[in-house]
């Protein structure tokens, strides 16, 4: 035992690979859960929460995760459950933990679906983003790419998959500005991309004001599960988006008051939010980032 710890101390690529979760959390409803890991420096590209709905007809998939490697990870385990073709490759927003597993799904030629806002937001972020996915990923970064939508959803759209249909709806500039909601017919299970995290700081790249009244919208879907973008799947719906919604009004109104008292953002950055620390994972590093970001956003109100 001693001589095959001391191997994987030298050489850690022997250590067994973690094994690739997934649950099935209702009839034809699997979801895979990332890891509570910050995006910056090698987090892995597994942190956010992936999924796989199984129709009469086909497959669809919500969200990829952020590397080609985790997306074929993905793909391997549908193929354990289902050799029904994937139809859809449904992408909830713009950011990569989300997005860049998809090229693992180009060999299906399935429908790439998103809101009418994410080829533009894409085309945005490209540059930054593959020249930062090395960094994040390592070697997983090969063939990493955003794929746009051929499906832009501005307002409401339906998918069949056969005996069951998903309802997405675009939503308008909140945690990003890109977000889709998505509902299955059959279960009425709701994903609201990362519209909500339970257990890791919600983090803001978006308007905050309006994430706050996008939190009531998904408060009246009768859902009895809500997978999140990150975090477990919950059958408390209401009291994970009123967590959010505590820790997001929190935020808003700290930064506000402190640009009233004129305080700088670097002093509010030390202050904002406080009485939420205690409550989140990757507290310290994302609540900085938010508030870089909605600081001179509020200034300007």
């Amino acid at each position: 035992m001693n001589k095959l710890l001391g191997l994987l101390t030298l050489f850690p690529a022997l250590a067994f690979a973690a094994p690739f979760n997934i649950e099935n959390i209702a009839p034809g409803v699997y979801v895979h859960r990332g890891e509570h890991k910050d995006l910056s420096g090698h987090y892995g590209g597994d942190i956010c929460n992936t999924s796989f709905i199984i129709g009469s007809k086909g497959v669809a998939v919500i969200d990829t995760g952020g590397s080609p490697a985790v997306g074929a990870q993905l793909r391997k385990e549908i193929r354990k459950v289902t050799q029904l073709p994937i139809l859809y490759v449904i992408t909830t927003h713009v950011h990569p933990d989300h997005a860049l597993g998809s090229a693992a799904f180009k060999q299906d030629k399935p429908v790439f679906v998103g809101h009418g806002k994410l080829a533009h937001e894409m085309a945005l972020r490209t540059e930054v983003y593959l020249r930062n996915q090395t960094e994040w990923v390592g070697k997983d970064a090969a063939g990493s790419e955003l794929i746009p939508p051929d499906l832009a959803v501005d307002s409401t759209h339906d998918l069949d998959l056969g005996d069951r249909t998903l309802h997405l709806t675009a939503h308008p500039v909140a945690h990003s500005p890109s977000d889709l909601s998505v509902q299955d017919s059959a279960t009425a299970i709701l994903w609201t991309g990362d519209l909500l995290s339970i257990e890791r700081t919600p983090s803001v790249d978006g308007n905050l004001a309006a994430w706050l009244e996008v939190i009531e919208t998904l408060r009246n879907v009768n859902a009895p599960h809500i997978v999140p973008g990150h975090g477990p799947v919950t059958a408390n719906g209401g009291k994970a988006l009123d967590d959010e919604k505590r820790y997001l009004a929190a935020l808003l109104g700290d930064v506000r008051a402190a640009i009233e008292r004129g305080d700088s953002m670097e002093a509010t950055i030390e202050t904002a939010a406080q009485s939420e620390k205690d409550k989140w994972l990757l507290f310290d590093i994302t609540n900085r980032r938010n508030i870089a970001r909605v600081f001179p956003m509020l200034e300007w109100e």
